[in-house]
């Protein structure tokens, strides 16, 4: 059976769909091929590399797209996971299915950190939040479809 296409989408692609793309490639990379995008892409934080590091999953190697750069994979689902890409989420051709589920934005939370380790833990409580999303797939797409 061919796997599912999956594009998680955001706004800047720098954090929440750079870890939904690691994270549905290590826990789920047999029935999804995952993917990640923003509306206004401006590079993967260093802070996501991390704490996606800390959980054994090196995300060095992933890199900021812009949305129109794979508008010509025929996805199965599209999965905002912020709400400005969900306001902003261009249409996709064919079957291709909208879901939202918005997380947190880290690198917002941690702009008023103290220090570096609060910064860290939001980015850390997000991780999780997305991974407890990912573990739940496929079948939790259609469960948050609209």
């Amino acid at each position: 059976m061919a796997k599912l296409k999956v594009l998680f989408l955001c706004t800047g692609n720098s954090a929440r769909s750079q870890m939904a793309e690691a994270w549905a490639r290590h826990l789920r990379g047999d029935v999804i091929e995952p993917y990640s995008a923003g509306v206004d892409p401006h590079g993967v934080n260093p802070r996501a590399v991390k704490v996606m590091g800390e959980a054994g999953i090196d995300i060095n190697g992933q890199r900021s797209k812009h949305v129109n750069d794979v508008m010509n994979v025929p996805f199965d689902y599209v999965v905002t996971v912020c709400d400005h890409a969900n306001e902003t989420c261009p249409l996709f051709p064919g079957k291709t299915k909208v879901v939202h589920v918005g997380f947190d934005d880290p690198p917002r939370l941690a702009k008023d950190a103290k220090t570096e380790e609060e910064a860290l833990g939001h980015f850390r409580r997000v991780r999780d939040e997305i991974k407890a999303f990912v573990e739940t797939l496929p079948g939790g797409l259609e469960r948050a479809g609209r």
